[in-house]
Protein backbone atom coordinates (compact mmCIF):
# COMPACT_ATOMS: atom_id res chain seq x y z
CA UNK A 1 0.00 0.00 0.00
CA UNK A 2 1.29 3.47 -0.53
CA UNK A 3 1.39 7.23 -0.56
CA UNK A 4 -1.56 9.56 -0.54
CA UNK A 5 -2.93 7.74 2.45
CA UNK A 6 -1.61 4.33 1.56
CA UNK A 7 1.03 1.58 1.30
CA UNK A 8 1.48 -2.06 0.49
CA UNK A 9 3.58 -4.02 -1.76
CA UNK A 10 6.32 -6.21 -2.76
CA UNK A 11 9.59 -7.81 -2.19
CA UNK A 12 11.82 -9.36 -4.86
CA UNK A 13 12.32 -13.04 -5.11
CA UNK A 14 14.80 -15.21 -6.99
CA UNK A 15 13.95 -18.80 -7.86
CA UNK A 16 15.94 -21.74 -9.18
CA UNK A 17 14.52 -24.73 -11.04
CA UNK A 18 15.73 -28.25 -11.75
CA UNK A 19 13.54 -29.35 -14.70
CA UNK A 20 15.61 -32.37 -15.69
CA UNK A 21 14.84 -34.56 -12.67
CA UNK A 22 12.90 -37.73 -13.25
CA UNK A 23 9.86 -38.62 -11.15
CA UNK A 24 11.82 -41.43 -9.45
CA UNK A 25 14.73 -39.13 -8.57
CA UNK A 26 12.38 -36.52 -7.16
CA UNK A 27 10.50 -39.15 -5.19
CA UNK A 28 13.72 -40.43 -3.58
CA UNK A 29 14.83 -36.89 -2.71
CA UNK A 30 11.60 -36.10 -0.88
CA UNK A 31 12.26 -34.73 2.61
CA UNK A 32 10.79 -36.62 5.59
CA UNK A 33 7.70 -35.20 7.31
CA UNK A 34 8.39 -33.05 10.36
CA UNK A 35 5.28 -34.47 12.09
CA UNK A 36 3.96 -37.88 10.95
CA UNK A 37 0.78 -37.41 8.94
CA UNK A 38 1.22 -33.64 8.62
CA UNK A 39 2.92 -31.50 5.98
CA UNK A 40 4.31 -27.99 6.43
CA UNK A 41 4.21 -25.67 3.41
CA UNK A 42 6.28 -22.46 3.53
CA UNK A 43 5.56 -19.83 0.86
CA UNK A 44 7.56 -16.58 0.67
CA UNK A 45 6.25 -14.27 -2.02
CA UNK A 46 6.44 -10.77 -3.47
CA UNK A 47 3.38 -8.74 -4.42
CA UNK A 48 3.80 -5.79 -6.81
CA UNK A 49 0.59 -4.12 -5.69
CA UNK A 50 -0.89 -0.80 -6.77
CA UNK A 51 -3.54 1.12 -4.79
CA UNK A 52 -6.75 2.66 -6.00
CA UNK A 53 -9.68 4.11 -4.08
CA UNK A 54 -10.52 6.87 -1.59
CA UNK A 55 -9.50 7.70 1.95
CA UNK A 56 -10.76 10.16 4.56
CA UNK A 57 -9.27 11.52 7.77
CA UNK A 58 -10.17 14.52 9.97
CA UNK A 59 -12.85 15.61 7.51
CA UNK A 60 -10.47 15.59 4.51
CA UNK A 61 -11.03 13.09 1.69
CA UNK A 62 -8.47 12.18 -0.94
CA UNK A 63 -8.41 10.06 -4.08
CA UNK A 64 -5.85 7.30 -3.94
CA UNK A 65 -4.27 6.17 -7.21
CA UNK A 66 -0.75 4.95 -6.55
CA UNK A 67 1.04 2.69 -9.07
CA UNK A 68 3.51 0.13 -7.83
CA UNK A 69 6.45 2.00 -9.38
CA UNK A 70 5.74 4.97 -7.12
CA UNK A 71 5.41 2.73 -4.09
CA UNK A 72 8.72 1.05 -4.92
CA UNK A 73 10.50 4.42 -4.94
CA UNK A 74 9.41 5.02 -1.33
CA UNK A 75 9.69 1.46 -0.05
CA UNK A 76 11.85 0.88 3.04
CA UNK A 77 11.00 -2.72 3.87
CA UNK A 78 8.53 -5.38 2.75
CA UNK A 79 8.13 -8.85 4.26
CA UNK A 80 5.46 -11.23 2.96
CA UNK A 81 4.80 -14.93 3.34
CA UNK A 82 2.38 -17.76 4.01
CA UNK A 83 2.76 -20.83 6.25
CA UNK A 84 0.34 -23.76 6.00
CA UNK A 85 0.03 -27.07 7.84
CA UNK A 86 -2.18 -29.87 6.51
CA UNK A 87 -2.83 -33.57 7.01
CA UNK A 88 -4.32 -33.91 3.52
CA UNK A 89 -7.90 -33.48 4.69
CA UNK A 90 -7.81 -30.54 7.11
CA UNK A 91 -5.37 -27.70 7.57
CA UNK A 92 -4.72 -24.20 8.80
CA UNK A 93 -2.63 -21.29 7.54
CA UNK A 94 -1.20 -17.88 8.43
CA UNK A 95 -0.62 -15.25 5.74
CA UNK A 96 1.18 -12.00 6.55
CA UNK A 97 2.35 -8.76 4.92
CA UNK A 98 4.38 -5.97 6.54
CA UNK A 99 5.31 -2.90 4.49
CA UNK A 100 7.02 0.36 5.44
CA UNK A 101 7.31 3.38 3.16
CA UNK A 102 8.68 6.85 3.77
CA UNK A 103 8.99 10.14 1.92
CA UNK A 104 10.12 13.71 2.53
CA UNK A 105 8.10 16.79 1.60
CA UNK A 106 8.79 20.51 1.99
CA UNK A 107 6.27 22.95 3.48
CA UNK A 108 7.10 26.61 4.05
CA UNK A 109 10.83 25.79 3.79
CA UNK A 110 10.54 23.10 6.45
CA UNK A 111 11.26 19.46 5.67
CA UNK A 112 8.48 17.09 6.68
CA UNK A 113 9.12 13.34 6.97
CA UNK A 114 6.12 11.12 6.36
CA UNK A 115 6.12 7.39 7.10
CA UNK A 116 3.37 4.82 6.51
CA UNK A 117 3.32 1.25 7.81
CA UNK A 118 0.80 -1.35 6.70
CA UNK A 119 0.40 -4.68 8.46
CA UNK A 120 -2.03 -7.40 7.45
CA UNK A 121 -2.35 -10.87 8.98
CA UNK A 122 -4.85 -13.55 7.93
CA UNK A 123 -5.38 -16.75 9.89
CA UNK A 124 -7.70 -19.46 8.63
CA UNK A 125 -8.68 -23.12 8.45
CA UNK A 126 -9.77 -25.25 5.49
CA UNK A 127 -10.95 -28.75 4.68
CA UNK A 128 -11.11 -30.81 1.49
CA UNK A 129 -14.81 -30.97 0.66
CA UNK A 130 -14.58 -32.70 -2.71
CA UNK A 131 -11.83 -34.20 -4.85
CA UNK A 132 -11.88 -35.29 -8.48
CA UNK A 133 -9.33 -37.90 -9.52
CA UNK A 134 -7.43 -37.30 -12.78
CA UNK A 135 -5.30 -39.62 -14.86
CA UNK A 136 -1.64 -40.07 -13.97
CA UNK A 137 0.54 -38.79 -11.17
CA UNK A 138 2.60 -35.68 -10.45
CA UNK A 139 6.40 -35.69 -10.72
CA UNK A 140 6.40 -36.22 -6.95
CA UNK A 141 4.51 -39.50 -7.34
CA UNK A 142 1.12 -38.37 -6.03
CA UNK A 143 -2.18 -38.83 -7.90
CA UNK A 144 -3.29 -35.86 -9.99
CA UNK A 145 -6.53 -34.31 -8.70
CA UNK A 146 -8.78 -31.26 -8.61
CA UNK A 147 -9.80 -30.38 -5.05
CA UNK A 148 -12.35 -27.94 -3.62
CA UNK A 149 -11.61 -26.58 -0.15
CA UNK A 150 -13.93 -24.23 1.80
CA UNK A 151 -12.02 -21.90 4.12
CA UNK A 152 -12.87 -19.55 6.99
CA UNK A 153 -10.81 -17.26 9.19
CA UNK A 154 -10.12 -13.72 10.29
CA UNK A 155 -8.07 -10.93 8.73
CA UNK A 156 -6.41 -8.18 10.80
CA UNK A 157 -5.31 -4.93 9.17
CA UNK A 158 -3.39 -2.06 10.73
CA UNK A 159 -2.56 1.26 9.06
CA UNK A 160 -0.10 3.51 10.89
CA UNK A 161 1.27 6.88 9.87
CA UNK A 162 3.75 9.29 11.41
CA UNK A 163 4.87 12.82 10.57
CA UNK A 164 8.07 14.47 11.74
CA UNK A 165 8.74 18.22 11.53
CA UNK A 166 11.23 20.41 13.43
CA UNK A 167 12.30 17.39 15.45
CA UNK A 168 8.77 16.71 16.69
CA UNK A 169 6.95 13.54 15.71
CA UNK A 170 3.24 12.79 15.50
CA UNK A 171 1.75 9.36 14.90
CA UNK A 172 -1.71 7.85 14.47
CA UNK A 173 -2.95 4.36 13.62
CA UNK A 174 -6.12 2.43 12.99
CA UNK A 175 -6.71 -1.32 12.97
CA UNK A 176 -9.64 -3.67 12.48
CA UNK A 177 -10.65 -7.34 12.10
CA UNK A 178 -12.60 -8.93 9.24
CA UNK A 179 -13.95 -12.48 9.67
CA UNK A 180 -14.18 -14.16 6.25
CA UNK A 181 -15.35 -17.27 4.41
CA UNK A 182 -14.20 -18.48 1.03
CA UNK A 183 -13.25 -21.29 -1.33
CA UNK A 184 -9.89 -22.63 -2.56
CA UNK A 185 -9.44 -24.68 -5.74
CA UNK A 186 -6.29 -26.69 -6.46
CA UNK A 187 -5.99 -28.32 -9.90
CA UNK A 188 -3.15 -30.47 -11.29
CA UNK A 189 -3.02 -29.46 -14.95
CA UNK A 190 -0.15 -31.83 -15.81
CA UNK A 191 2.45 -33.81 -13.88
CA UNK A 192 4.38 -30.54 -13.33
CA UNK A 193 1.92 -27.67 -13.81
CA UNK A 194 -0.61 -26.69 -11.16
CA UNK A 195 -3.34 -24.03 -10.89
CA UNK A 196 -4.40 -22.58 -7.52
CA UNK A 197 -7.25 -20.10 -7.02
CA UNK A 198 -8.87 -18.63 -3.92
CA UNK A 199 -11.68 -16.15 -3.24
CA UNK A 200 -13.16 -14.95 0.03
CA UNK A 201 -15.56 -12.34 1.40
CA UNK A 202 -15.68 -10.94 4.91
CA UNK A 203 -16.60 -8.11 7.22
CA UNK A 204 -18.99 -7.21 10.01
CA UNK A 205 -21.43 -4.86 8.28
CA UNK A 206 -21.97 -2.12 5.67
CA UNK A 207 -19.19 0.05 7.12
CA UNK A 208 -16.65 -2.78 7.28
CA UNK A 209 -16.28 -5.46 4.62
CA UNK A 210 -13.68 -6.95 2.30
CA UNK A 211 -13.30 -9.07 -0.84
CA UNK A 212 -10.16 -10.95 -1.85
CA UNK A 213 -9.15 -13.07 -4.81
CA UNK A 214 -5.94 -14.63 -6.06
CA UNK A 215 -4.89 -17.08 -8.77
CA UNK A 216 -1.48 -18.68 -9.43
CA UNK A 217 0.08 -20.93 -12.04
CA UNK A 218 2.66 -23.23 -10.45
CA UNK A 219 5.55 -25.38 -11.67
CA UNK A 220 6.80 -28.36 -9.62
CA UNK A 221 10.53 -28.89 -9.17
CA UNK A 222 13.14 -29.60 -6.49
CA UNK A 223 14.85 -26.80 -4.59
CA UNK A 224 17.53 -27.56 -1.98
CA UNK A 225 16.25 -31.15 -1.89
CA UNK A 226 12.67 -30.17 -1.08
CA UNK A 227 9.54 -30.51 -3.20
CA UNK A 228 8.82 -26.99 -4.44
CA UNK A 229 6.21 -25.24 -6.56
CA UNK A 230 7.35 -22.01 -8.26
CA UNK A 231 4.35 -19.69 -8.62
CA UNK A 232 3.31 -16.60 -10.60
CA UNK A 233 -0.12 -15.01 -10.63
CA UNK A 234 -2.32 -12.11 -9.65
CA UNK A 235 -3.79 -11.00 -6.33
CA UNK A 236 -6.36 -8.36 -5.34
CA UNK A 237 -8.08 -7.28 -2.14
CA UNK A 238 -10.78 -4.67 -1.66
CA UNK A 239 -11.36 -3.25 1.83
CA UNK A 240 -14.00 -0.78 3.02
CA UNK A 241 -13.55 0.36 6.62
CA UNK A 242 -15.08 3.34 8.42
CA UNK A 243 -14.74 4.45 12.03
CA UNK A 244 -14.61 7.56 14.18
CA UNK A 245 -11.22 9.21 13.78
CA UNK A 246 -8.94 10.76 16.39
CA UNK A 247 -10.67 14.18 16.13
CA UNK A 248 -13.92 12.64 17.46
CA UNK A 249 -15.73 14.80 14.90
CA UNK A 250 -14.78 13.20 11.62
CA UNK A 251 -14.65 9.72 10.13
CA UNK A 252 -11.65 7.67 9.13
CA UNK A 253 -12.44 5.85 5.89
CA UNK A 254 -10.37 3.34 3.93
CA UNK A 255 -12.13 2.38 0.69
CA UNK A 256 -9.26 0.95 -1.33
CA UNK A 257 -8.43 -1.87 -3.74
CA UNK A 258 -4.90 -3.25 -3.68
CA UNK A 259 -4.03 -5.31 -6.75
CA UNK A 260 -1.12 -6.52 -8.84
CA UNK A 261 1.01 -9.45 -10.01
CA UNK A 262 2.63 -11.74 -7.45
CA UNK A 263 5.49 -14.25 -7.62
CA UNK A 264 6.81 -16.72 -5.09
CA UNK A 265 7.32 -20.35 -4.25
CA UNK A 266 5.88 -23.04 -1.99
CA UNK A 267 8.35 -25.42 -0.35
CA UNK A 268 7.20 -28.66 1.29
CA UNK A 269 8.67 -29.88 4.61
Amino acid sequence: MRPGIATLVCCGLVSMACPGLSARAQESARAPELIPGWTLLVSPYGWAASLRGTGSLAGVSTHIDVPFSEILDRLDIAVMGNVEATNGRFGFYLDGQYVETSQTEELYRHRIAVGITTTRLSAGVFFKLHEIALEGTTVFGRPRTISFEPTAGVRWTKLAGDIGVLGIGFGKSSDWYDPFIGLRINADLTDRWNLFAEADAGGTGPSQYSLQGQVYLGYRTLLFGHETVLRAGYRAIYQNYQAEDFTRRGRFRWDVTQHGPAVGLTMRF
